[in-house]
């Protein structure tokens, strides 16, 4: 099977299979990336290590913090305590919520983003114009504590003459 052939299948694979955790498998979170295809994860009761992330998936598919994943423990190794089994998408993730296998703990992260994918007023840092040390000139926002860098505009037949 040539590689566009298996990345093809493992993407295919990853987005349209709906699995719900078995046995001693579990939903966690990622953390961060800790190089060499292992990620620290936290679970739902804020317990963190490291997971490794399958051969298959390396380099055909992308996980970032924040992302939800499907892991199975391993029993060898002290620091890396769990594969990687599946990745999990926003679909995948109400699938599991709709069938109530989704953690307790984790309820409140995937509802962070309004259903339209907007951040909540709550979670954004001021605007410019309730800042108190700046002045309002129309549609220009001048910040008053910086200092104003000048440029000198170059006549440009100067500039066709030398070439």
């Amino acid at each position: 099977m040539s590689a566009a052939t298996k990345r093809k299948h493992v993407v295919k694979e990853v987005l349209d299979d709906f699995v719900l955790p078995e046995g001693s498998q579990q939903i966690v979170r990622i953390s961060a990336g800790r190089g060499n295809n292992l990620h620290e994860v936290e679970t739902e009761n804020n317990e963190r290590f490291l997971v490794s992330m399958p051969t298959k998936f390396r380099k055909n598919v992308w996980i970032k913090r924040g992302d939800f994943v499907m892991i199975e423990p391993i029993g060898e190794g002290d620091k890396v305590k769990a594969e990687i089994v599946n990745i999990l998408y926003k679909d995948q993730i109400k699938y599991i919520k709709d069938e109530g296998k989704w953690p307790a703990g984790f309820s409140d992260c995937s509802d962070n983003k309004n259903s339209n994918g907007m951040i909540p007023d709550d979670m954004l840092p001021p605007s410019d114009s309730d800042s108190e040390d700046e002045e309002n000139l129309g549609d220009k926002v001048i910040n008053t504590n910086r200092p104003t860098v000048t440029y000198e505009e170059s006549d440009s037949s100067e500039d066709d003459e030398n070439d």
